[in-house]
């Protein structure tokens, strides 16, 4: 595969994280500006109309478990982690599509972080979409080494 090739997948790939980053900062945001009772309402209404149709409903059964259970303390840890995840994300993922030297090895430690934390909460909630997102932020790493490699080559020495 030439390199142009490979470039545009890693401009492409950044760019997913990118959209995922912005993502996770409005979610933070919007459960930041609602408050643990609207939440769980919501959550009441939207599981109580599938469990009339079908008491045994797999997925409303767990979203009114999860509305059961879910506390303030929950609530400000998922506002902060989507908040502060997306903002890290975010700086990294504008850092390496504008080729600033620092972003490649701070993405390397910080999505490694990420991987190892997302494979701590696999091991506990066995959420098999943990598993993607850690491969695909192998890939980006992958990439992002590659990348790093090539502009490192390509700077005149001194």
């Amino acid at each position: 595969m030439n390199e142009k090739r490979i470039h545009q997948i890693f401009a492409v790939s950044v760019s997913l994280k990118g959209l995922h980053a912005i993502i996770e900062i409005v979610g933070g945001l919007a459960l930041y500006l609602t408050s643990t009772e609207t939440i769980v309402g919501w959550l009441n209404r939207l599981s109580q109309g599938e469990l009339i149709e079908d008491p045994h409903d797999w997925i409303a059964n767990h979203v009114m478990k999860f509305g059961a259970n879910f506390s303030v303390a929950q609530h400000q840890f998922y506002a902060f982690y989507l908040l502060s995840h997306g903002l890290v994300k975010g700086v990294l993922v504008v850092g390496l599509l504008k080729e600033k030297l620092w972003a490649y090895p701070a993405s390397f430690v910080v999505f490694s972080a990420f991987i190892a934390y997302q494979l701590y909460r696999y091991s506990w909630t066995h959420d098999f979409s943990l598993i993607l997102l850690s491969i695909f932020d192998l890939f980006v790493i992958a990439l992002a080494i590659h990348e790093y490699r090539l502009l490192r080559k390509h700077l005149p020495t001194h």
